[in-house]
């Protein structure tokens, strides 16, 4: 496999297989076993647990509200009062902001991992066999049907009237049919990628 990662949507099949070193048929129990150690698993990173109150004390170590408290305490010892008052307001709309942003995004990545698929249909040495998603690694083919969660990002190899609910990734109220011939473009936005199906839509 390339040091850099190719852009996957743009490669036909063929190209794709030999660029992950396998086949059509799945990688082999003990290859797998390998590129597991290499890779690590098939899962979000568990950062460490922040409650809101941390995120909240966070925006205090921002150098510019650092700033704006410093004059608003100036403001405030010189009698301006009127420009003290302004000052606190837009430093309390900044924090806000911020603690508003950073806490939403600590929400998504927990929610994020709870919509992960718990266990993923792969093929291995040319048989079908159920494993924990967390246990897929590059290379791995995997076989989806109507109704399944994605367990991984993947490129489309076979596809029969394939239709994904990427309203979760992309907003995209309407299912979303799939293709499996390489694209052009290398810069096409996730949502225009018809031949790579998302971790967590739904098929």
């Amino acid at each position: 496999m390339s040091a850099t990662p190719p852009a996957w949507h743009t490669l036909a099949s063929d190209d794709l297989l030999r660029e992950l070193d396998t086949t059509a048929a799945g990688l082999s129990e003990k290859e797998a076993t390998l590129r597991l150690r290499e890779f690590g698993l098939n899962e979000l990173a568990a950062g460490k647990q922040i409650s809101a109150w941390q995120v909240l004390a966070g925006q205090f170590k921002s150098a510019l509200i650092l700033i704006l408290l410093i004059a608003t305490a100036l403001s405030a010892a010189l009698g301006h009062i009127v420009e003290s008052t302004a000052i606190a307001v837009i430093v309390l709309f900044a924090i806000f902001l911020g603690f508003a942003q950073e806490y939403r995004a600590e929400r998504a990545i927990a929610l994020l991992k709870q919509m992960t698929a718990p266990t993923a249909n792969v093929v291995r040495g040319g048989r079908e066999m159920s494993i924990p998603a967390r246990d897929l690694v590059p290379g791995d083919v995997i076989a989806i049907n109507s109704g399944d969660k994605v367990p991984a990002d993947a490129r489309l190899l076979e596809a029969h009237n394939l239709q994904t609910d990427e309203a979760s990734l992309t907003g995209e109220s309407y299912p979303v049919a799939k293709q499996t011939d390489a694209l052009e473009h290398a810069e096409f936005a996730l949502g225009d990628r018809t031949n790579v199906i998302y971790s967590g839509t739904t098929v």
